[in-house]
């Protein structure tokens, strides 16, 4: 049945609105990174949407390539805060992601460990906080405390049941006839496995690990625990912005956060046409 023009005037105008309320937080951090010091410390009256003299100061501040005599001197840039979430978040996707989608294809396809779901989700079943004192004490033992490897682990530790979950529910989904052809042809069930279902599982594999990356990248918490100084990340080294003389360096949080804004949506962007599921299915067709 067709949908009436007041239903339809109505369901685009529920999705504008939503779409401004989701992009005001965002507009305002991309104004208050471009604006000096007397606009974004400014109160009251004194406050514009957008910035009267835009300037790049914020992102020379937090890269120690200004003049800091206006707020404070940076104990450190913001370059090595930036390497480690990069390191970290992209080697425990890895992790997660290639862990995840072995044990899900196993249970997948074998139906072996009846009890790894389970035994899994109570990974995420406690708080965080819960396990990570422990986690403290042995990566200190171990040395790996204040390394972006030893996060990195922890990463790959932590959001590996949903690259599990997600990674076995497309599996439970794709035909098995393929690889059973496959299987009768002569091929290995290694080579069907690399071969065949996962170049076919490409898309499932790209929106799991976006998603994987993402929970990685935005961590605060566990980064906060297991850094201390030299490998601290972007979350954890934007807290720590502030000074005495104007208090929250809105204008340098706000740059920082516009640089991490870049690496989640680079790479959504460049995986978005594996973002649409379906490709399995499509193989019947061929």
């Amino acid at each position: 049945m067709k949908k009436s023009i007041p239903f339809e005037v109505f369901r685009y105008a529920m999705i504008a609105l939503a779409l401004v309320v989701a992009l005001i937080p965002i507009a305002w951090m991309a104004s208050m990174a471009f604006k000096p010091v007397g606009e974004w410390s400014a109160t009251g009256a004194d406050l514009t949407w957008w910035p009267k003299h835009p300037t790049l100061f914020n992102f020379n501040f937090i890269f120690g390539q200004s003049d800091t005599s206006l707020i404070v001197a940076l104990e450190k840039t913001a370059a090595k805060p930036i390497l480690a979430s990069l390191l970290s978040s992209i080697f425990g996707t890895l992790i997660a992601i290639s862990a995840g989608t072995a044990a899900a294809y196993g249970l997948s396809r074998f139906g072996a460990g009846k009890n790894l779901p389970l035994a899994l989700i109570q990974l995420r079943i406690f708080p965080p906080m819960a396990v990570m004192i422990p986690v403290m004490i042995m990566w200190a033992f171990l040395r790996l405390n204040d390394t972006w490897f030893g996060l990195a682990l922890v990463y790959g530790i932590v959001t590996l049941p949903f690259a599990f979950w997600l990674m076995k529910t497309f599996f439970d989904d794709m035909p098995r006839e393929i690889e059973e052809a496959a299987l009768v042809e002569g091929c290995s069930r290694w080579r069907v496995f690399t071969r065949i279902t996962l170049p076919m599982m490409r898309a499932p594999l790209a929106s799991a690990a976006l998603f994987v990356f993402i929970m990685n990248w935005s961590d605060y918490l566990i980064a906060l625990l297991l850094t201390s100084r030299e490998w601290v990340t972007i979350p954890v080294y934007m807290a720590s912005l502030s000074s005495s003389m104007t208090g929250q360096l809105y204008g340098a949080k706000a740059a920082l956060g516009l640089i991490a804004a870049i690496p989640p949506l680079v790479l959504g962007i460049a995986i978005q046409k594996h973002l649409v599921r379906g490709l399995t299915f499509g193989a019947l067709k061929q």
